[in-house]
C-alpha cells in the first residue's frame, strides 16, 4: 500500500524505471490513466508508458515540454496545451474510448476541450507497463533523455472512460471504482535508482 508516499527518481538523466503489474485479461476499448507527478525538469519526459510487442506506444503520456502534454493511443497522439507549471504537483488523467475515438484531458481536475484518437482501436492486453521512461521496443528501448525525474505518486489505470464525477474525485484522492493499477494496491518493481518515500506536503 503506497498511501502517502511517492516514488522518487532522483537522477538526471536517468536509466530507472518502475515496473507495473497489472490483471489485464482481455485488450482495452476504453480505458482512464491517472497520475500525479512533481518535477522541475523541462526536457521531454516520459510519465507512464504502456507497450505491446506490436506497438511500443500502445498507451503513453508524455510531456514534451512545460507547456504541453502529448496523449497517445496505438502510436498515434493528441497534444494538449497547458499553462507552464508552478513548480507544484500536476495531476493528470487521461481517457480513451474506441467507440466514438473520443480522448479526454483533464489536469488538476478540470477538463480540456476533448479530441478525436484512433476510433475503433482496441489497445492489445499482453503488455510492459513502466514509469519514468517511453518504451522504444517491448520493456526497453530508452532513450535517456526522455526519462523522468522528480516524484510520482497516485498512479492508475482503469478499463473504463471515468465519468466527469469521477474523474474529479480521482484529483481529490477521494474513493475511487476498482482499477486495473491502483496505487493503494500496486504491485511493482523498481529498477535502479528510484526511491520510495512519504509524501512531503499534500
Amino acid at each position: 500500500d503506497l498511501y502517502r508516499k511517492v516514488f522518487v527518481f532522483r537522477k538526471d538523466p536517468s536509466d530507472a524505471y518502475v515496473v507495473l503489474r497489472a490483471r489485464l485479461e482481455q485488450p482495452l476499448r476504453n480505458f482512464t490513466v491517472c497520475l500525479r507527478s512533481y518535477t522541475d525538469l523541462s526536457r521531454p519526459h516520459s510519465l507512464f508508458s504502456y507497450a505491446t510487442k506490436a506497438q511500443d506506444n500502445e498507451i503513453l503520456l508524455f510531456k514534451p515540454r512545460p507547456e504541453e502534454y502529448r496523449f497517445y493511443v496505438g502510436g498515434k497522439f493528441v497534444t494538449f496545451r497547458v499553462p507552464e507549471g508552478r513548480g507544484d504537483w500536476e495531476h493528470v488523467c487521461a481517457s480513451w474510448e474506441s467507440a466514438t475515438g473520443i480522448a479526454e484531458f483533464w489536469l488538476n481536475g478540470k477538463p480540456w476541450p476533448r479530441k478525436g484518437l484512433q476510433r475503433g482501436y482496441t489497445v492489445g492486453a499482453t503488455a510492459a507497463i513502466l514509469l519514468g521512461q517511453e518504451q522504444d521496443s517491448f520493456g526497453g528501448g530508452f532513450d535517456l533523455y526522455n526519462s523522468f525525474s522528480g516524484e510520482l505518486t497516485d498512479v492508475y489505470l482503469w478499463d473504463t472512460a471515468l465519468s466527469p464525477d469521477k474523474m474529479r474525485a480521482a484529483f481529490l484522492s477521494l474513493r475511487l471504482p476498482p482499477a486495473l493499477l491502483a496505487w493503494k494496491s500496486l504491485s511493482y518493481e523498481v529498477k535502479g535508482d528510484v526511491v520510495v518515500k512519504p509524501r512531503l506536503r499534500e
